[in-house]
């Protein structure tokens, strides 16, 4: 090889990737056995023990099942149409298909050199580094490569994918790098955009810039070994200088998302005030919206002609893929229905059951029984910590759309360090939740109706470990579901007037956030709702007399009475029974989670035409 290097072909390394493995299914019978009485097998153990069989659980064969005379009734099940026929080709040729761990592997399957003479080529073409002389003053840093089989939505493979890594771990700070941060668009920020384009009826568009990362211009000297297998057979003892970014290096975000900033500013876009990551160029009365992930970027808009110009200049100044309308990003699958946008992330739980041996479980109704408490040493504890932090790693990416599971994967997730067996019995019974509802998602429809409004609530003095109290908020424009959370406050409230007033005042913070967004965005609107259902904060926050009671609370709360006064937000009492925001501060029974899900627009897609 000769010359300096460039890019590596495409995708980012931020890239959501479904979870994948070899495991097999474990029993519906062990994956509910208790751990109560003597003589019963492990709960925890039987779980583990069938997730590392490589093989059905041989229990299955071996229970004759006795008939039963009883007459049965529908159940609601998981509906097996295309898309689970899709899946199962998909893991089938996910299983089949081994990624080398290192060159020495790689190098002697065709694909896997013919992947890396594609990356060299593209590095080379790039101008990404010079080769020079190694002086004792140097010391370049090693890089590795990495191996990923990329497939289409349909699991058929779509390309061998190699990529040159450099060892950024070896970098030294004020050394060789500065800074490392670069901003990615918040998924409030997405869901709000998405929200926004089904109103309006706006076409979206999804392009990837390849090798996105290796556009990045360096401002720091960084030498790099030559890679394993192109060492230049003239020049075995040199190193190599680089001109450009490379994947590894603690710079290469900034540095890329800075070029691209720049190249859009050049087309007129302004960043927004409320996420750095979303850009807006405005022309009259007309808008085009562009939205950062990475190298992903969604573009949208009501002028078409202008849309399309951006498209050709960004591909002038990168090499893009053009991946035409939005249909799956970052794991959730956009979904065209003649009601709206759906938002489902049905191929990420799929995967997440496969890799937790929770495909054959029997699927459940409620995600957690609405009587349930959790104490941090509650039963005994499970051998395999890693498990239980990945099993709540991932449910807490399928919050994205999921809202109707967020507290309680809230809850079990404080017990990260030490969890029980009943923590992890409570995390599997969520895992056969999603499985019973794998085809909810949240619908975005094509209603103009822009008028935003929050719920807020709190459950007072909730956990039994610290007695703080849980705040919820959940923000909507129109009907449809953009932003929301359930989260612990940082102290104790002392009643639970002052417990709502912390709560209302989280939420407001939240409220102006959002109308930065709203303003970015052009949306028109008259007010801004605030509902709540305790009266006694929404008389504290109205009346700007310190009361005796409230003087010990924070100052910095009391920020809701100026926007009160400056009329940014109108606040009004709700009926507890329709107060939404509950479901993310209590567990509920079935009839509330089902008419709180309605109110959010969390259905069940696959019933829609």
């Amino acid at each position: 090889m000769s010359g300096p290097c460039t890019s590596s072909p495409s995708t980012s390394i931020k890239e959501v990737s479904p979870c994948t493995s070899k495991f097999k299914k474990s029993t519906p019978d062990t994956m509910e056995s208790t751990n109560k009485g003597k003589g019963k097998v492990d709960d925890e153990e039987l779980w583990v023990e069938s997730l590392n069989k490589d093989g059905s659980n041989e229990q299955d064969q071996d229970i004759t099942l006795r008939r039963s005379t009883r007459v049965k009734h529908p159940v609601q099940r998981l509906t097996y149409d295309s898309f689970m026929v899709n899946h199962f080709a998909y893991m089938s040729q996910v299983i089949k298909v081994e990624e080398p761990s290192n060159f020495e592997e790689a190098e002697k399957k065709q694909e896997w050199q013919e992947a890396m003479d594609e990356e060299m080529l593209a590095l080379r073409e790039n101008g990404t580094w010079t080769l020079v002389p190694r002086n004792k003053g140097i010391k370049p840093i090693g890089c590795k490569w990495v191996y990923k089989v990329k497939h289409n939505s349909n699991g058929t493979i779509a390309r061998y994918k190699a990529r040159l890594v450099v060892k950024g771990y070896a970098q030294k700070y004020g050394f060789d790098y500065e800074e490392t941060f670069s901003p990615v668009a918040k998924m409030t920020t997405i869901r709000t955009l998405l929200a926004i384009a089904a109103a309006k009826e706006w076409k979206l568009y999804q392009l990837d810039v390849k090798n996105a990362f290796l556009n990045g211009d360096l401002e720091e000297e960084i030498y790099v070994e030559q890679p394993q297998g192109y060492v230049h057979p003239d020049y075995p003892n040199y190193v190599c200088k680089l001109k450009k970014a490379l994947y590894g290096l603690k710079q290469a975000p900034r540095a890329w998302y800075h070029k691209l900033v720049l190249c859009l500013m050049k087309q007129e876009f302004k960043e927004s005030d409320a996420d750095p990551s979303l850009f807006v160029k405005c022309k009259g009365n007309e808008i085009v919206v562009i939205c950062i992930y990475v190298d992903d970027l969604i573009i949208t808009g009501d002028n078409e002609e202008c849309i399309n110009d951006i498209k050709a200049k960004l591909k002038s100044e990168f090499k893009i893929s053009d991946l035409g309308d939005l249909r799956y990003f970052l794991g959730i699958e956009i979904i065209r229905k003649k009601e709206g946008l759906c938002l489902s992330q049905r191929k990420y739980i799929l995967d997440m059951l496969q890799k937790f041996g929770m495909l054959a479980c029997k699927p459940l109704q409620l995600p957690v029984d609405a009587n349930a408490k959790f104490k941090v040493e509650e039963g005994e504890k499970i051998k395999d910590e890693h498990l239980y932090r990945s099993v709540i790693g991932s449910l807490i990416y399928v919050t994205i759309t999921r809202p109707d599971i967020v507290h309680v994967v809230g809850v079990l997730s404080q017990f990260m360090q030490e969890p029980t067996v009943v923590h992890l019995n409570a995390a599997r019974r969520i895992l056969r939740y999603l499985k019973g509802t794998i085809n909810y998602g949240m619908l975005y429809d094509y209603n103009d109706d822009l008028s935003p409004k929050g719920y807020c609530d709190v459950d007072w003095a909730s956990s039994l470990h610290d007695r703080r109290s849980v705040s919820g908020y959940v923000f909507m424009i129109g009907s449809k579901t953009i932003s929301w959370s359930s989260k612990k406050q940082p102290t104790i409230a002392l009643s639970s007037t002052e417990a709502e007033y912390r709560a209302l005042a989280n939420a407001t913070c939240e409220a102006m956030w959002l109308k930065k967004l709203f303003r970015d965005l052009k949306v028109k609107y008259n007010d801004f709702l605030m509902l709540s259902d305790s009266m006694s904060s929404i008389y504290l926050a109205k009346n700007p007399v310190f009361h005796a009671r409230s003087k010990h609370i924070e100052v910095h709360y009391h920020f809701i009475r100026e926007k009160l006064i400056a009329k940014e937000i109108l606040l009004l009492h709700i009926k507890t029974g329709d107060q939404v925001a509950d479901i993310f501060t209590k567990f509920l029974n079935l009839e509330k989670l089902k008419k709180f899900m309605h109110q959010m627009n969390i259905e069940d897609i696959s019933s829609q035409a």
